[in-house]
């Protein structure tokens, strides 16, 4: 028997956490929930006291058979795991992944941001799966990023790295995005971005489209079904969002180079359908040569974070 890790995935609603082999295969997973009250005061003692019972449960002994725990947390994360703010977490100025080392009798535990991590756990074990060097970009309800090159997560000097939401892509945007920006890439091509898109389509012609049956209540899930049957507003839609990621795809491109684009979070469910129209426009702004990053679905769905963070210990 090798050594074991643990990888911890801090969602706003739920902590998802997964015992690794350090192979990389998933032994068993779980979830608390996540008690953000109080200013999150309880998140790391629940995570702790549950990851004490399943060792116990599973007759291993914590200091002698766990390798370490890694841990995703939602918002910006220094190199030396200092935390200035998690919004939707109530957490100020913490070192989360100290205090979780001492509820964990001093076992080794590492962090990093969420995306940065479901990037290295696609790297690891999903759609980047052989690749050193790879983008992730997370379409959910927000757009999240995570850069890999080298195998190493790119954080930046101030933990910017990998913020492709935020890439200001759309200069006629007059509304605000939540970061305070104007014109930004998670305002068009988010869960919530494509549905916004295609509430202002509707109120802006008479084109008859399925869409019109939901009205205000249009869903994300509804624009790519939509536009999958062949109607032509929710196309519409789907051509703006494929045209601004192809933007911003290409623009890291010239950045970074990765080998492989990794699209992951709930928008990437509409599968081959999304990577096609992203690629078309891709391809328009990179002409400059036929040598670049290939765009592939993420395969690890909402376990990403955990194998990510796992990887971080090995």
């Amino acid at each position: 028997m090798g050594m074991k890790c643990i990888g911890i995935d801090i969602g706003g609603t739920s902590v998802k956490i997964g015992l690794f082999e350090s192979t990389g295969e998933l032994i068993d997973k779980w979830e608390v929930r996540t008690r953000s009250e109080d200013g999150g005061i309880n998140i790391l003692p629940d995570v702790a006291a549950s990851i004490r019972s399943k060792v116990q449960e599973m007759g291993l002994d914590l200091k002698r058979d766990i390798a370490g725990a890694g841990m995703g947390i939602p918002g910006p994360v220094l190199s030396d795991g200092y935390v200035e703010v998690c919004v939707n977490l109530g957490w100020h100025n913490a070192n989360p992944q100290e205090e979780l080392s001492k509820l964990l009798d001093g076992i080794p535990v590492k962090s990093g941001n969420d995306a940065n991590v479901a990037a290295l756990g696609e790297m690891w074990q999903g759609g980047g799966m052989g690749c050193r060097d790879l983008v992730m970009v997370t379409l959910g309800t927000g757009v999240g990023g995570g850069v890999i090159i080298d195998q190493k997560i790119i954080t930046g000097k101030h933990g910017l790295g990998g913020e492709i939401g935020h890439i200001h892509v759309r200069d006629e945007e007059k509304e605000h995005c939540n970061c305070g920006g104007v014109g930004c890439l998670e305002q068009v091509s988010s869960a919530t971005g494509i549905a916004r898109e295609a509430r202002r389509r509707m109120a802006a012609s008479d084109k008859d489209s399925i869409l019109r049956r939901a009205g205000d209540r249009v869903t994300a899930k509804d624009v790519l079904d939509a536009a999958k049957a062949g109607d032509e507003l929710a196309l519409e839609v789907m051509e703006t969002v494929g045209h601004y990621l192809g933007v911003a795809l290409a623009a890291i491109s010239m950045v970074v180079d990765p080998e492989i684009f990794v699209i992951g979070g709930g928008v990437s469910r509409a599968g081959q359908f999304l990577v096609d129209l992203i690629q078309k426009y891709y391809e328009q702004f990179t002409p400059i040569s036929k040598n670049k990053a290939r765009i592939v679905l993420a395969t690890l769905g909402n376990d990403a974070g955990i194998y990510g963070a796992a990887r971080l210990i090995l």
